[in-house]
């Protein structure tokens, strides 16, 4: 049983120019190398994100949803990734706005379902044993190129890749010690 709730509903989102705002991150920590493990300090540290289940079909996701009046972007961020994902750590830098078509989110506010999602980077430091999404979602950890192979939407890919990863390249290296 888990004592945090999921928010649910679309009376508090935030909208701007037609688009849904939504706020969403790649959570990521750092797995030691196999060939580090025997002795080779060449390989140094692997890093993996942390993808979900989707409620709506197959494929892999980040967390992400609705950001709401409420709260800030980035605090929006960190609250899907409890929800969704079952986890909680260190809110970075953002990786990259990004825009897109939902096909199961369109409403009054915004009848051709069109998103605009800014992203952060999370570095994890906590797994919840339970979260409020548990029942519908599953998590796993994934090497990069895993992630790219079953990322579900295209978006996200390029969050990976064109964000996350340039991301880690420029600053998030600085995080292994």
């Amino acid at each position: 049983m888990c004592d945090l709730i999921a928010r649910t509903g679309r009376l508090q989102q935030r909208y701007e120019n037609g688009c849904r705002l939504v706020a969403g991150c790649i959570p990521f920590r750092y797995r030691i190398s196999e060939s580090e493990e025997v002795g080779d300090s060449d390989c140094g540290k692997v890093v993996e994100v942390l993808m979900i289940t989707s409620s709506s079909g197959p494929g892999l996701l980040f967390p992400k949803g609705g950001w709401e009046n409420d709260e800030t972007v980035r605090e929006a961020a960190a609250r899907e990734a409890v929800e969704e994902a079952g986890v909680r750590g260190i809110l970075l830098d953002l990786v990259g706005e990004y825009e897109f078509k939902s096909k199961t989110h369109q409403d009054e506010f915004c009848p051709e379902g069109l998103c605009k999602a800014a992203m952060y980077a999370l570095y994890v430091k906590e797994e919840l044993d339970s979260w409020p999404e548990q029942e519908t979602r599953s998590r796993t950890w994934l090497t990069i190129p895993e992630a790219v192979e079953n990322c579900r939407h295209a978006w996200m890919k390029c969050a990976l890749e064109e964000g996350f990863c340039k991301w880690h390249q420029d600053k998030g290296h600085q995080l292994i010690q």
